[in-house]
């Protein structure tokens, strides 16, 4: 849910970006910012992070391949920058749409309400619903094109589109607490009755030695059932957290300010240090939840400090 939450928000800045600087320089900040990023990690920092891969013993990995130069065209690819690809292609979408519809006038802000239960509901299901069906053809934990988590994509593209219809209606100001407080619930009682009925028939057929997990999609009940918890979770989860931090941390403290200025150029970063980081750390006798906050609390600090390095040089500057 938390990966559509980001779409939501993407979708949140994008008219407000494009109304700011017109269709030729939010094309050229788009492609500058998130296309330049996308080819750097591409072709560099993802084929380092997998070289990680390399030095770890064969034993664990059952890998006894050496690394070459040959081996480079099987290293590349997005990693973690798979949620810049989708956003670069929802952003170009998103242009494309208001070349072609720069005629039409939308509905003012006072002739469109707030989302109510009833339409909430119904945007659950119709969002559980395609869920389920693109399971069918693309499984949970299937990956395609490089985009691993592709059978999320109706939550992906239907989150970035609300995040634009809640910017162009000032949504997220104007949606009432008690929304907010029903989302709660929503994720909540899901979870307690959906989710263990998915999880019970995953465990029977991973017991069973099933070659396909029910929950993860082609076309079972438990699919279903696993489509409609997420798809509730995912809305009430975001619901609830925007009424949640519009009343109680709207405010920013000059750390935080630091901390959002830098997540981009960490979030680009990140995965090499923590693949290098852990190889320096596998020699260190630590129980493993210890051995974790011992890397969270280096690389997390590391991450930052790069990225405040990074947006210092001229280059890091204007694509950070």
């Amino acid at each position: 849910w938390f990966m559509g939450a980001f779409f939501l928000v993407a979708g949140y800045f994008t008219p407000g970006s494009f109304e700011r600087k017109g269709p030729g320089p939010f094309l050229k900040d788009r492609l500058v910012r998130l296309g330049i990023p996308l080819l750097i990690v591409y072709f560099v920092l993802h084929p380092i992070s997998v070289i990680g891969y390399f030095f770890m013993p064969a034993s664990l990995t059952g890998n006894t391949t050496p690394l070459t130069w040959q081996l480079y065209p099987y290293l590349i690819g997005l990693g973690p920058m798979w949620f810049v690809a989708m956003l670069l292609i929802f952003s170009l979408g998103y242009m494309a749409w208001r070349k072609l519809t720069r005629n039409r006038t939308s509905a003012p802000m006072s002739q469109v309400s707030r989302p109510g239960y009833a339409r909430i509901g119904l945007f659950i299901l119709a969002l559980a619903l395609a869920s389920y069906l693109i399971r069918i053809v693309i499984p949970l934990g299937q990956s395609v094109l490089g985009f691993p988590t592709l059978a999320y994509f109706p939550q992906y593209l239907s989150f970035f589109i609300l995040g634009i219809v809640a910017a162009r209606h000032n949504w997220f100001r104007t949606l009432p607490d008690s929304i907010g407080r029903a989302g709660f619930v929503t994720a909540a009682v899901a979870t307690v009755t959906l989710f263990p009925m998915a999880l019970i028939s995953l465990l029977t057929a991973a017991e069973n030695g099933a070659s396909q997990l029910p929950p993860f999609g082609f076309g079972t009940w438990p699919s279903a059932v696993y489509a409609l918890w997420d798809s509730a979770v995912a809305a009430g989860l975001g619901l609830g957290l925007i009424t949640l931090f519009r009343r109680f941390f709207d405010v920013e403290s000059r750390f935080g300010a630091f901390l959002s200025q830098h997540s981009y150029a960490t979030y680009i970063i990140h995965s090499p240090i923590i693949v290098f980081l852990a190889l320096r750390l596998r020699v260190v006798e630590l129980e493993p939840l210890l051995k974790f906050g011992v890397a969270a609390a280096i690389v997390v600090p590391t991450c930052f400090v790069m990225a405040y390095f990074l947006r210092k040089t001229s280059l890091g500057s204007k694509i950070l």
